[in-house]
């Protein structure tokens, strides 16, 4: 055989145990990595649409307190400066937001805190519909919750449990605070502490939520539902939006909760996948 045959033939050689061994490589980490990173499901049902659970947030937004909570300077216009910009002055608990665990507690989670796994969550929501027409003082009781139960089975391993009461409805008027005639009371559908503490007892229930302006029901004196709630570790949603859109079950709610050293809460974008 001649010289430059035999290089040629070891050439060829090399070559193909190379690729031999480059395809064994390749195929032995594709399997380690099928077998080791299967992804663990986000979301409750493979979601084919998103809905928008944040109400728009303007100068007067009704408050709790009713006074105006966020207000925007204009500092540069496009006009004068090529580009927009606002600066903002605004309450931690105004439109749709976020209430921390530091809310009602000495030395609990800020919102910034909040574990990321805990912002994303199957929704499990409770229709109170009914009862908040007749009342509007109502409250999601702990047979509100059995009901859904019978209807839905159990409520899914890391929920977000929402009161759906038709709030939402009025948030442009004068309805969503509802002042009574005494002038300072206000009135409108909330959680019942003895709700609080059922889904207490369920480990796993990472945070309720209402469409209305407070956790408690308008008329509470003290904030019962929010000193039972908060020191357990676990969080509230304030002012949703849209959830008559979604069904009881089958949704996964992401939490968009505003990354704030020390902050009791915050507005908050949210939004539920199904």
């Amino acid at each position: 055989m001649c010289h430059h045959c035999v290089i040629e033939s070891v050439k060829a050689g090399m070559l193909s145990r190379r690729n031999f061994f480059k395809g064994s490589i390749a195929a032995a980490g594709a399997a380690a990595l099928a077998a080791t990173a299967a992804p663990r499901p986000l979301f409750a049902q493979a979601p084919g649409k998103a809905e928008d659970l944040t109400h728009e947030l303007w100068d007067n937004f009704p408050t709790y307190f009713g006074g105006q909570q966020f207000f925007a300077e204009q500092k540069f216009s496009f006009e004068k400066d090529t580009f927009n910009l606002y600066e903002w002055r605004i309450s931690e608990h105004t439109g749709t937001h976020i209430d921390a665990p530091l809310h009602f507690t000495a030395d609990g989670k800020s919102v910034a805190e909040l574990p990321i796994d805990d912002l994303i969550a199957p929704l499990a929501i409770i229709d109170i519909r009914a009862k908040a027409d007749k009342d509007p003082d109502a409250q999601v009781t702990p047979d509100d919750i059995q009901a859904w139960i019978t209807a839905n089975g159990d409520l899914p391993e890391g929920a977000v449990v929402a009161m759906l009461s038709g709030w939402g409805a009025h948030v442009a008027t004068e309805k969503f605070r509802n002042v009574g005639d005494d002038g300072k009371t206000l009135h409108f559908p909330g959680f019942h502490v003895e709700a609080a503490q059922f889904l207490i007892e369920q480990p796993s229930v990472k945070a309720i939520a209402v469409d209305t302006l407070s956790l408690d029901h308008g008329p509470s004196p003290d904030f019962i539902v929010h000193n039972t709630w908060l020191p357990s570790g676990r969080y509230g949603i304030e002012a949703v939006a849209n959830l008559d859109r979604l069904p009881a079950k089958g949704a996964t709610i992401v939490v968009g909760a505003p990354k704030v050293r020390g902050g009791t809460g915050g507005p908050a974008r949210i939004f539920a996948m199904v």
